[in-house]
């Protein structure tokens, strides 16, 4: 099915921005929203994206009205009734989505595609909610989504094929990269990074480095930015609620740092809230240093061995990608390229992806830091099976001609 007129539901920063990539393709694009403010943000988000390019010369002012024309701001259902996909951008509780679901199924065609931008959620769950679990599936936009090249598609258990296909073409003429990944909980990206956020904040609240410190040796090692600039971008709020819905799935190897719920107590949530793990504007970071304090002097957090090592961080973000490797959750391709495009990592000053990197260091010097990294701080650093099995078989990586991947010469 050839998609020709769109529906965004929820005006805030990505539902605005979506809008905007769906309108900057040239299809037609309603923006709804229950709140008349939210939805006036919204489309002033959408303006001012375009403005910038204009104002770069990538676009004339014409141009920029054309495409501003395309998207239609609205607070009821009244125009959904032509539309060909509906992707839901609202907040990220299963009660707010399943009413939309539940609404929008009234509004629109039986053809209409159901997808949700949902960055952890079932697609399964909401299938059920919609009332045609065959048109649901999940298409995650990243942060912000007019600049990130990647959307992950998520089929649920019921999500036909024909569905699938069309949606991954609907993502390339956005000119957009689609990864299918297979449901479970944080999908692909958010899945591999939150035990990499994760862990940075644990090293934080142990005192083993400030942030700065461990943000500049993140950017050092090839991250774009360090974890805690990234966690305030992206709102502590959310990484709070990703990070506690991961560990109600996947149990302990993903429990949370006891700063996220200081943080988020303090209503620090980043550069939104003008303060998170750093300050901004007349804020500090001050805040944050007596909360690790008193952490620490409570008992709840053990005091760690000052020194900070990258590797705390990368080994278990390497680790839950060859756990995805061995759910088939992604292909080994899709998973490196999907770090790549989310993320923007690199290694060694090559955009590679948490599997490839692990081929270059050798999977038996991988296994090795995860398991001195298991005895000094527990089981969520135990490794894969498959990590295992390919050190005991001899694929350990580039220097073994076959790790992940394959290699000549």
């Amino acid at each position: 099915m050839y998609i020709f007129k769109a529906a965004v539901i929820g005006a805030g920063a990505m539902g605005a921005e979506i809008a905007q990539v769906i309108s900057f393709s040239g299809l037609p694009v309603i923006l709804k929203d229950v709140d008349q403010g939210m939805l006036d943000k919204g489309m002033a988000r959408i303006q001012k994206i375009y403005q910038g390019r204009v104002d770069k010369g990538k676009m004339s002012a014409g141009e920029m009205d054309g495409k501003l024309s395309l998207v239609t701001p609205t607070l009821t259902y009244d125009d959904f009734g032509d539309v060909d996909i509906v992707i839901e951008a609202v907040p990220e509780t299963m009660q707010i989505k399943r009413k939309v679901w539940e609404e929008a199924s009234k509004a629109v065609p039986e053809s209409a595609v159901f997808s949700s931008n949902t960055s952890a959620l079932s697609i399964s769950e909401m299938g059920k909610y919609s009332g045609r679990p065959g048109k649901m599936i999940g298409m995650h936009f990243f942060n912000p989504a007019h600049v990130m090249k990647l959307v992950e598609i998520i089929p649920g258990l019921d999500t036909t094929q024909e569905v699938v296909d069309d949606v991954v073409q609907f993502t390339e003429s956005l000119r957009k990269i689609p990864v299918v990944v297979q449901e479970c909980p944080g999908f692909l990206v958010n899945r591999l990074l939150m035990p990499y956020l994760n862990e940075s904040a644990l090293c934080l609240q142990e005192g083993v480095a400030p942030a700065n410190e461990i943000d500049e040796k993140m950017r050092e090692w090839g991250w774009p930015m360090g974890p805690f600039f990234l966690m305030d971008m992206l709102g502590l709020d959310v990484c709070a609620h990703v990070g506690s819905y991961l560990e109600q799935e996947y149990g302990q190897r993903m429990r949370g740092a006891e700063l996220f719920v200081e943080l988020a107590k303090a209503g620090r949530l980043g550069e939104k809230s003008g303060a998170g793990f750093y300050g901004y504007g007349t804020e500090t970071d001050e805040p944050t240093k007596k909360m690790i304090a008193e952490l620490q002097a409570s008992g709840k957090v053990k005091k760690g061995e000052p020194g900070f090592d990258p590797d705390r961080l990368i080994m278990p973000l390497i680790n839950e990608a060859s756990l995805c490797v061995e759910e088939r959750i992604a292909s080994i391709n899709d998973i490196d390229m999907a770090m790549v495009a989310g993320t923007g990592m690199t290694y060694g000053g090559e955009r590679v992806g948490p599997l490839a990197v692990a081929d270059f260091m050798g999977l038996d010097v991988v296994v090795a830091k995860l398991e001195e990294l298991q005895k000094k701080h527990g089981e969520r650093f135990r490794p894969s099976r498959t990590l295992r099995t390919k050190v005991r078989a001899g694929h350990l990586g580039r220097k073994a001609g076959k790790g992940f991947h394959e290699y000549s010469g």
